[in-house]
C-alpha cells in the first residue's frame, strides 16, 4: 500500500470512529436525559374507580383494622379512619433497632419487626408485649394479617446488603401467640400481599411467589427480568410488582402468567435506577416510583406508559392516593402533590431531609417522616438534617403538626388510636381530648 493510501484510509477510519463517537454520546444523552410526559384525563384514566371505592365490612375493619402495608390490596396508603390531630403519647415501644415499615393492626394487637429481626406483638391500648420472636436474619416489610395468622418475610444477615443465593424466610404465625403455622425459605423483603388464600411475595431469586395461606405451599412462580426488592399490588384479578431492572410487571393473580411489562426511562445513570418502591393501584392506572427521581403512571389493563414526572433526586416513597392527587417524597427533601390524571404538581413543600418511606392519607392529612441519613452514600444530592414526623393539609401542603421522632414510615391508625413509626420503635398515641 502507497504512503498516500494508507493516510486516506487513516483518515476515513479517523472520521468513522468520530462518527460513531458522535452517535453513541448523542444516544446516551438520550437514554440518560431526564424525561417528563405529561397525562391526560380522558386516556385510560378512571375517575370512578376511586380508592376503596368497595369499603372493607364493618366486622372485618373491627376486628383487623389496619392488615397490610398500605392498608389494602392496591396499596393506597389511604386511612378510612377520621384521627386529627393534636395527639398525646399512651405508650411507646422501644425496638431497640431501626423500624424501616410500618407496623398493621388487628387483634387487638400491634404487629411490627426491627431490622435484625426482632418481631413484637403489644397489646394495641397499653403497649404490652403479648409475645415476640426473634430470628437470626433481617426484616425490611411490614408483616400481614389474615384468618388469624401473621405472615412475615426475612433476608440473610448483614442487613445491609444479605448474600445472595442463601436462604431467607416467610414465615405464617399464629397471631395469639406468635407459633408457627408453616415456613417457607425463600429471601423476601416483600411486605407480604394476601389475597383469595395466596400470598404473594418477591424473592431475591428474581421470581414472585404466590403461596397457599393456610399451609406455605408453592402454587406458582414467575421469573422476572431482575430482584423484586418492592412489594405487590392488587386489582381486578391482576398482581402488579416492580423490581431492579426498572420493570413493572402485571401478572394473573391465579396462575402468574405475564400479562404486560413497562419500563422506566433511565439505563445508564450511575448505580441500578429500580423499582423500589411498592407500586399503588387506583382511577385505572399503575402509579410507581422509581430510583430515578421519576414517578410513572401505567395502564393497569394495557402497561401503556400514560404519564412520567421527574420530581427529584431519587424517589423512594410508594405513592399515596387521595381525591385524584399521588403524594410521593424526594431524598433531596421534596414533598409534592401530583395531578392523577396528569402528573403535573399541584404544590411542593420543601422538608428539612430526605423523604424516604410511603406517605400515609388519613382524615384530609399526609403524614410523612423524614430521614436524617437515606441516599448520603449515593451519587445524586440527598438532603440531611432531622429525623421527625410531619402531617400536613392534603390539599395545599400547610404544616399541621409534628413529632419528634420518625425516619422511614409515618403512621397507621384504628379507630381509636393512631400508631406512629419512630426511627426504633413505635408509639401508641391518641386524639387530645380522647377518653
Amino acid at each position: 500500500m502507497t504512503r498516500r493510501r494508507w493516510v486516506i484510509t487513516a483518515l476515513l477510519a479517523a472520521l468513522a470512529l468520530a462518527a460513531a463517537a458522535v452517535v453513541a454520546g448523542w444516544w446516551y444523552e438520550q437514554q440518560t436525559a431526564t424525561k417528563e410526559i405529561v397525562g391526560s384525563s380522558t386516556v385510560e384514566f378512571v375517575p370512578r374507580e376511586k380508592p376503596q371505592a368497595k369499603p372493607r365490612p364493618r366486622k372485618a375493619v373491627e376486628q383487623v383494622p389496619w392488615p397490610t402495608f398500605g392498608y389494602d390490596s392496591q396499596r393506597t396508603h389511604l386511612s378510612p379512619f377520621s384521627h386529627r390531630p393534636p395527639y398525646r403519647t399512651l405508650w411507646h415501644l422501644r425496638a431497640r433497632w431501626f423500624v424501616e415499615f410500618p407496623p398493621v393492626v388487628g387483634y387487638g394487637k400491634v404487629f411490627v419487626s426491627q431490622l435484625k429481626g426482632v418481631f413484637y406483638a403489644v397489646d394495641a391500648k397499653t403497649g404490652a408485649q403479648r409475645w415476640k420472636r426473634t430470628f437470626p436474619l433481617c426484616s425490611a416489610s411490614s408483616p400481614a394479617l389474615a384468618r388469624g395468622l401473621v405472615i412475615a418475610t426475612f433476608i440473610p444477615q448483614p442487613c445491609s446488603r444479605g448474600p445472595r443465593g442463601v436462604p431467607g424466610l416467610v414465615i405464617a404465625m399464629r397471631q395469639s401467640d406468635g407459633r408457627t403455622v408453616w415456613k417457607v425459605p425463600i429471601p423476601s423483603e416483600s411486605s407480604p400481599l394476601v389475597v383469595g388464600g395466596l400470598v404473594y411475595v418477591g424473592s431475591w431469586d428474581h421470581r414472585v411467589y404466590a403461596l397457599g395461606l393456610g399451609t406455605g405451599k408453592i402454587v406458582w412462580s414467575t421469573l422476572l427480568d431482575d430482584e423484586p426488592q418492592s412489594s405487590a399490588a392488587y386489582a381486578d384479578g391482576t398482581v402488579y410488582i416492580g423490581d431492579n431492572s426498572g420493570t413493572v410487571t402485571a401478572l394473573a393473580a391465579r396462575s402468574g402468567a405475564i400479562r404486560w411489562q413497562a419500563r422506566s426511562f433511565s439505563h445508564f445513570r450511575t448505580g441500578r435506577e429500580h423499582f423500589y418502591a411498592t407500586p399503588t393501584v387506583a382511577y385505572g392506572r399503575v402509579f410507581a416510583s422509581n430510583t430515578d427521581g421519576t414517578v410513572y403512571a401505567f395502564g393497569a389493563s394495557s402497561g401503556n406508559l400514560l404519564w412520567a414526572s421527574h420530581v427529584g433526586t431519587y424517589v423512594y416513597t410508594a405513592p399515596a392516593v387521595w381525591a385524584r392527587k399521588i403524594y410521593v417524597g424526594t431524598y433531596d427533601g421534596k414533598f409534592l402533590a401530583l395531578d392523577a390524571a396528569t402528573g403535573q404538581t399541584l404544590w411542593e413543600r420543601e422538608m428539612p431531609s430526605a423523604v424516604h418511606g410511603a406517605p400515609t392519607v388519613m382524615s384530609g392529612l399526609v403524614y410523612l417522616a423524614t430521614c436524617s441519613f437515606c441516599g448520603h452514600k449515593g451519587s445524586r444530592y440527598a438532603k440531611s438534617g432531622p429525623n421527625r414526623t410531619y402531617a400536613l393539609d392534603a390539599r395545599t401542603g400547610k404544616q399541621v403538626w409534628m413529632f419528634p421522632d420518625g425516619q422511614y414510615s409515618p403512621v397507621v391508625a384504628d379507630g381509636e388510636r393512631v400508631y406512629v413509626t419512630g426511627k426504633a420503635g413505635v408509639y401508641g398515641m391518641e386524639e387530645r381530648g380522647s377518653r
